[in-house]
Order: structure tokens, then sequence, then C-alpha cells
């Protein structure tokens, strides 16, 4: 499969006379489909990025702010109450915590990256009745995804749904294996918690 440019993906079919077994109306609906998840997944993506930067911004501006407190109060903050220095701590050290937390969505970032760019090329594929019924395009696409994977955890679910196990199956297998909660709602509740 040679490299294709990204967000090149529409509901264009290439027509080729000996394929029309094909239903083209079921494969241009489903390129509409993977152009329309690619889409999504790049503009949440993009949102996400964009808030979680100012978060980091804020989030760094009050740990400098911190530290400048904890530096005045080793030097010179004897009159200083107790309570106040150990909330100081407390605070940098959240902080601390909170921008480890931040990783995570570099991690989510990436994969989600990987996800739009697996299923555009899924699209391109199905689109060119040239490479469609080609099992070794498949197998070369299904690498390339595999190989994007970072994560062990991704690695064995991939395994098991090209095996051919259900989604409720693999991540069962998942949670087991990495003993992982089994959580299925995937923070759908419409409350938003602020800190």
């Amino acid at each position: 499969m040679s490299q294709i440019q990204r967000h090149t993906l529409s509901r264009t079919v290439h027509h080729q006379h000996d394929d029309d077994h094909v239903n083209w109306s079921q494969v241009g609906e489903t390129l509409t489909l993977l152009a329309l998840a690619v889409a999504q997944i790049d503009t949440s993506m993009k949102e996400g990025n964009e808030s979680v930067d100012t978060l980091t911004g804020s989030f760094t501006l009050i740990a400098n702010k911190t530290s400048m407190l904890l530096d005045h109060f080793d030097k010179d903050g004897e009159d200083t109450p107790a309570e106040i220095k150990e909330a100081a701590q407390i605070i940098h050290q959240e902080i601390g915590k909170a921008v480890v937390a931040f990783q995570f969505y570099d991690r989510l970032s990436q994969r989600m990256e990987h996800v739009g760019d697996s299923l555009e090329k899924m699209g391109h594929l199905i689109c060119d009745p040239k490479t469609r019924y080609l099992a070794n395009e498949w197998q070369s696409l299904q690498d390339k995804i595999k190989s994007n994977y970072t994560m062990e955890a991704e690695r064995i679910m991939f395994e098991h749904i090209l095996a051919g196990r259900s989604i409720a199956e693999a991540l069962d297998i998942y949670h087991h294996h990495f003993n992982k909660p089994m959580d299925d709602s995937f923070g759908t509740d419409d409350e938003i918690e602020l800190f």
C-alpha cells in the first residue's frame, strides 16, 4: 500500500468494470462513515489539545508560584504559620500529581491519532477495487496498525479481535490480564465535576 496523504478520504469510489458485483452505494456509505469518524476524532483531539494546553499552562504557573512561596518560607518564613507552609507544600505536591496525570492525555492523543490514521488507510483500501480483495494489502494494513501500538495491552486486544473475538470478549481479556477494573461507562455521565 503506497503512502496516503492524511485527510484525503471521501465518498469517492473508484469503479472497475469487472467489479460490478459490489454494491457501490454500500461502499460509498462505508467511506462516508469512515471519513466522518476520522473528522470527529481529529476535531475532538484538536479541541482537547487546546484545553489541555491551557490547563498545562495554568498548572505550570501555579507550580512556579507555589515554588516561590516555599522558597520564601524556607528563607524568611520563621513567622509564617506552620499550617500555611504545610498548605503550600500540599498544593505543590498535588500540582505535581496533576502534571503527571496530563501525560495520560498525551498517550491518549497519540492513540487516537493512530486510530484516525488507520481508519483512513482502511477507507482508501476499500475504495480502490485493485486492492480491495488482495489479502496481502489487508495484511499490510494490519501490520502497520499493529506496529503503531506501544502498549502490550493494545497488542493483546488487537490479536484477540483478529482471532474473531467480540469487542466485549477482548475488553474482558484486557481487564483480566491487566487487572484493570471493568468500567464500560466511558465517563458518559452528563455531570461535570470541577476541582
